[in-house]
Formats: C-alpha cells, sequence, structure tokens
C-alpha cells in the first residue's frame, strides 16, 4: 500500500496526515476485501484551491470539502473482480500498485466542520478520508439506498480503528 500526500496550503494539523491516510485506507480496503496492494494520492488545498478544482473538473463554481476522482470504473461498488480487464489503466506499472485514484481535501473545511459537529479534526479528517475512500471504491451517495450504505460504511470503518465522535483522538 503506498500513499502520498501533498500541500498546497500550510494549514496545519495535530496528526500525521499521512498515516491517517494509511490507517483509513488499509481499513476501507479491507472492508471491501480488496485484493490488491494500492495507491492513493491525497491533496491538501485551502477553499479557493477546491473550489477551481471543482469549477475545472465537475462544472460547479464552489467550495466543497473534499472530492474524489477515482482511477476506477466499477458495475459494482466494491467488486474488484473486472478490475485485471482495466489493468494497463489501472496498475502503476513499477510497482505493479493499484491505482485508486486521487483525493483533493479542504483542510480550512476540515477545521470548520470539525468545530460544527464537536468533534475532533483527527476525526473530521479521517470521516472525509473514508468518504471519499469509498468514492475511490465506487460507491456513490446519489440515491438515499446508496448514500445509507455509505453512510454506514464509513461510520463502521471509524468504529474500527475507534476513531468515533466520542473518541476521536485514539
Amino acid at each position: 500500500m503506498t500513499s502520498y500526500v501533498e500541500h498546497e496550503t500550510t494549514q496545519a494539523f495535530p496528526f500525521d496526515e499521512k498515516a491517517l491516510l494509511d490507517r483509513v485506507m488499509e481499513a476501507v480496503l479491507d472492508s471491501e476485501n480488496c485484493p490488491y496492494e494500492a495507491t492513493v494520492n491525497l491533496l491538501l488545498t485551502d477553499a479557493a484551491g477546491i473550489r477551481e478544482y471543482n469549477k475545472n473538473f465537475r462544472n460547479i463554481d464552489s467550495e466543497t470539502d473534499v472530492l474524489s476522482f477515482p482511477n476506477l470504473e466499477f458495475e459494482t461498488p466494491g467488486d474488484f473482480s473486472g478490475v485485471e480487464a482495466q489493468e494497463a489503466d489501472c496498475f502503476d506499472p513499477d510497482s505493479g500498485e493499484l491505482v485508486l485514484g486521487d483525493i483533493i481535501l479542504n483542510a480550512a473545511r476540515v477545521k470548520e466542520q470539525a468545530a460544527a459537529y464537536g468533534h475532533s479534526e483527527l476525526r473530521e479528517f479521517a470521516f472525509l478520508l473514508a468518504h471519499s475512500l469509498y468514492h475511490l471504491c465506487g460507491y456513490d451517495h446519489m440515491e438515499d439506498e446508496e448514500a445509507a450504505l455509505m453512510e454506514e460504511k464509513q461510520e463502521s470503518v471509524l468504529r474500527s480503528l475507534h476513531i468515533t465522535r466520542e473518541q476521536s483522538e485514539k
């Protein structure tokens, strides 16, 4: 498993962002029974940066908390059985790892939402990572049923890591 974290902002957190990404990524991929070692890229940006990415890639001219850019197309969310058919586009030729995709996180929004929801920045950061990683595994939340499934998966993974609203500093 490989992850990369790039900073476009000076916003700092009281935890190691890469270590947290690795923990959440491993838990999500284990929960989905992903049979591959995988790679994820995380970009930390600010409100203006994420607004620009949202405008350029989604034609939505507004700020958001997190954007997900999956590298794979799933027929069924979390079903990695068809991945090898996309091998040329999905596996890093040097490492052999499955390239899941990219995450862009609004660091300022992490801090704002943590304060608004009354939990730690670590919990909010981990929640947004889990949310985005499930998008990279083919899940979405456009329909109520999809949203409920995704929410349960996110909360289950965070509970397994002991990153809950009540115990978010462990």
